[in-house]
């Protein structure tokens, strides 16, 4: 069990934007983008509600971050900008 638990630990996390069916955005955390995706398309089991009804979604934007920690932060710093400045962030 500890050896799950460490290995859990070093799997390197992202920040991703999604750009739903509808044209919303949506931000998430995860270990495993590609999953992640298939998740929210809902070909595999886990997508959050919000995608459930916007899909397809595609992956439009993802950056590294060095733990849970700094991804939630960054996630939640993203989710304050507009949508514009999402977008811009999108472009960038």
């Amino acid at each position: 069990m500890t050896e799950t638990l460490e290995n859990q630990t070093d799997q390197a996390w992202s920040v991703y934007i999604l750009r739903c069916a509808d044209n919303t955005l949506y931000c998430g955390i995860t270990t495993n983008l590609k999953k992640r995706l298939r998740q929210h398309n809902g070909e595999i089991v886990g997508g959050a509600k919000y995608t459930k009804v916007r899909q397809p979604c595609e992956l439009v934007y993802s950056e590294p971050a060095d733990n849970r920690s700094h991804a939630t932060q960054k996630e939640y710093a993203i989710k304050q900008l507009s949508k514009a400045a999402k977008e811009c962030l999108i472009k960038s």
